[in-house]
């Protein structure tokens, strides 16, 4: 895991959420109030479904990316099918969004997010990380959009090392 350019839109979300749990490290945000926090979770019985969300984002973030998923995890879309989303129209521009229908739950500012960048396009640029102890959510920014590693000095290196070691070079 590295600092990259957050995700753009409401991608930047995902993106935190999930982050939220150090792989490696085994660290998740989501234990005190102050990473609940930061993605907008206010009561502490909410945690427990955004480590579900989570998960789920991430196995999409993997298949992205062209992995498999990392463990057994509830669908994205079941997930997201209890957030519904209803098209808001400004009166005053005529400019129409898709606006969570429930409030602003997690899940709801999630499935907004998931819809915002599905219209711009940017939907399947974001990533999770190749690296079996890393999967952290990156944005791929690369022409091609085959970025496999959320940092090429750390986690892309060590693969490449470990490449270069098993042939016994």
């Amino acid at each position: 895991m590295t600092e990259r350019s957050p995700a753009p839109g409401g991608l930047v979300l995902v993106e935190a959420l999930v982050n939220t749990l150090d792989i490696e490290s085994g660290a998740d945000a989501l234990d005190t109030p102050e990473g609940r926090a930061r993605i907008g979770i206010t009561r502490d019985d909410e945690a427990e479904a955004a480590r579900a969300l989570r998960e789920s984002l991430r196995a999409v973030l993997l298949a992205h990316a062209g992995h498999p998923p990392h463990r057994e995890v509830p669908p994205l879309g079941d997930l997201l099918a209890a957030a519904p989303l209803v098209v808001t129209v400004d009166p005053a521009d005529g400019s129409a969004a898709l606006t969570p229908a429930d409030g602003n739950s997690l899940h709801a500012r999630v499935a907004a997010a998931v819809a915002e960048a599905l219209v711009a396009g940017t939907w399947t640029r974001l990533k999770a990380c190749e690296a079996a102890d890393c999967h952290w959510a990156y944005y791929d920014r690369s022409p091609a959009g085959r970025g496999r590693w959320c940092s090429m000095q750390v986690c892309g290196a060590r693969a490449k090392m470990r490449r270069y070691r098993a042939k016994g070079a």
